[in-house]
């Protein structure tokens, strides 16, 4: 494990508020929350976590005011609260001093391949993703409410959403659950300037936007497993 640095600068204040964000989202999905930091040598900090009720990886990068090279797993609620949003001057720009690592998960050591990855076809516009999710939600309220009173329990709540968020979206193997996850972590914006593409790296997928990328296996049988990292060079998210 490298940490060569004590302290992180942004390249731009609104990079550490959209991180804070990021982090923010994460916590809510789980508060004890860890986040794997890489950065390779060059400005690109890419922040990777685990939100437990997707199954996916959240992959948010930051531009970084000067090279850095990095690759520690710490904390998400104690990066954020050394997060400084102010935007005044330098210090606005500053993350304070990076938290102690702490032993990290075990998704921390499976991180998507580097690549090459391949664009895939198939993949509906971001307004038909956001209408799948609607109707999707739709769906499982309607089936919810329609479950008898002997089979109103947490165990069938759970197969019928798993049911739903299990399908494919449109004519890609990218589980509806990853959009799910991609708008909930505030990546799947309602602007259409904004594209949303899928890559394929081996059994990986890889959604991405503008604002940040969800990863997960194709196999279900391997789980979030496979070696590597994302190339930081491959936009922002």
């Amino acid at each position: 494990m490298t940490v060569p640095v004590q302290s992180l600068l942004f390249a731009d204040p609104r990079e550490a508020a959209d991180l804070a964000a990021f982090l923010g989202r994460l916590l809510h999905y789980d508060r004890a929350a860890a986040v794997r930091l890489q950065a390779g040598g060059g400005d690109a900090l890419a922040v990777f976590g685990r939100p437990p009720s997707f199954e996916v990886l959240a992959v948010r990068t930051a531009r970084l005011a000067r090279p850095e090279t990095l690759d520690v797993t710490v904390s998400a609620g104690e990066l954020l609260e050394s997060l400084d949003v102010s935007g005044e001057g330098p210090v606005g720009r500053r993350c304070g001093a990076l938290p102690a690592p702490v032993t990290g998960p075990p998704w921390t050591g499976v991180l998507p391949p580097r690549g090459p990855w391949r664009e895939q076809a198939g993949l509906p516009r971001p307004e038909a993703l956001r209408a799948a999710l609607d109707a999707a939600v739709a769906e499982f309220r309607t089936r919810d409410e329609a479950l008898p009173e002997e089979l109103r329990t947490r165990a069938e709540r759970d197969r019928i959403g798993r049911e739903i968020w299990s399908r494919p979206v449109g004519a890609t193997e990218l589980p509806l659950r990853a959009v799910h996850a991609a708008q909930s972590l505030g990546f799947l914006r309602a602007d259409p300037a904004f594209p949303v593409s899928l890559f394929a790296s081996g059994a990986w997928l890889r959604l991405r936007t503008p604002f940040g990328s969800v990863a997960l296996r194709r196999d279900p049988a391997g789980g979030l497993g496979g070696p590597g990292g994302l190339n930081l060079s491959v936009g922002r998210g």
